[in-house]
């Protein structure tokens, strides 16, 4: 248990004491609890196995290569369709964690062997995204947005290429890609 990290258990949330229960639950399978993305996240060595974090209508666990957990119970929800390798545990009561300790505790382990294999999901790589016709259209015709793209982190050319994937209406995505091309140009992410 890191002290550190008790503010977050004792703060007063909506999620107290699942949050609590889940700490303890965590804690029995040899992690060190580490803060990261402002919430307690469990390591094994350097790598991030699980954490703890909630939302408006559930807390979960966050498995960060829940994808190749077995789940015969069918348990781990995929957040989104973008979503490649995390996978997270939703709960909405201290009872539905009380319930399900050993099927939890079983997924923790799981993961923590999983981990120590060395054993990652394949990540999809950039080029394997597609690129909508109008963001194409802004590389072929604008060499220096071109290269300033190509220079991007590949999480950031996900970024950009998901977030002008998404809107239905063609003038929404010009709407995005115009906002977006001095960040490209400056070498920033969506977020930055």
């Amino acid at each position: 248990m890191n002290p550190e990290l008790d503010w977050i258990f004792e703060k007063p949330s909506k999620w107290q004491d699942e949050y609590s229960e889940l700490r303890t639950l965590i804690l029995e399978c040899d992690l060190t609890e580490e803060l990261k993305w402002g919430c307690p996240c469990y390591t094994n060595g350097n790598s991030n196995v699980v954490l703890i974090h909630g939302f408006k209508d559930y807390c979960a666990l966050l498995f960060m290569q829940g994808a190749i957990l077995k789940d015969s119970k069918k348990i781990l929800v995929q957040q989104t369709k973008n979503v490649q390798s995390a996978r997270q545990i939703r709960f909405k009561n201290t009872e539905e964690i009380l319930a399900n300790r050993s099927t939890i505790k079983s997924f923790i382990n799981d993961a923590i062997a999983i981990d120590r294999a060395g054993i990652k999901v394949q990540l999809k790589t950039t080029t394997e995204y597609e690129i909508h016709p109008e963001f194409k259209n802004v590389l072929d015709n604008m060499p220096e947005v071109n290269k300033a793209f190509k220079s991007l982190t590949p999480g950031r050319q996900r970024g950009y290429l998901l977030y002008f994937s998404a809107p239905k209406q063609v003038k929404t995505v010009e709407g995005r890609i115009e906002k977006s091309i001095q960040k490209i140009l400056d070498g920033k992410g969506l977020d930055d």
